[in-house]
């Protein structure tokens, strides 16, 4: 097993998710952070979240900071909630093959309404 961000020294945003060999009897995992942020592909004003993340393993779990790396890459994207949901949960699923996966997202207020996007997959 090599990992690519836990132990190093970091100081961009990353593409890609590092992991690890999930642990026999592992049912469930649950990722969760209210740092992600992204710009509103029309306007370009910061929108922030809340994500989370929920998967039952297959052959891999997600190494969390490179989770953190990952998550920091949509600062500086356009997108909007819904789509943001999608990305996070097409990466994971590529990533560690999940036997379920499902992303929400909590967009927090702006204009007085909160976005609340699910976005799932099952093997």
């Amino acid at each position: 097993m090599e990992l690519k961000y836990l132990g190093v020294r970091s100081n961009a945003p990353i593409e890609e998710l590092d992991t690890f060999p999930a642990p026999a009897g592992l049912d469930a995992v649950t990722m969760s952070s209210d740092e992600l942020t992204a710009l509103c592909p029309v306007t370009g004003q910061p929108d922030h979240y809340t994500v989370s993340i929920e998967y039952t393993p297959g052959p891999l779990c997600i190494e969390s900071k490179s989770l953190k790396l990952y998550l920091w890459h949509f600062r500086d994207q356009g997108v909007f909630c819904e789509q943001l949901a999608v990305d996070i949960r097409d990466q994971v699923v590529a990533t560690i093959q999940p036997r379920a996966c499902t992303v929400t997202l909590v967009q927090k207020a702006r204009g007085g309404i909160v976005i609340t996007a699910v976005s799932g997959y099952e093997a």
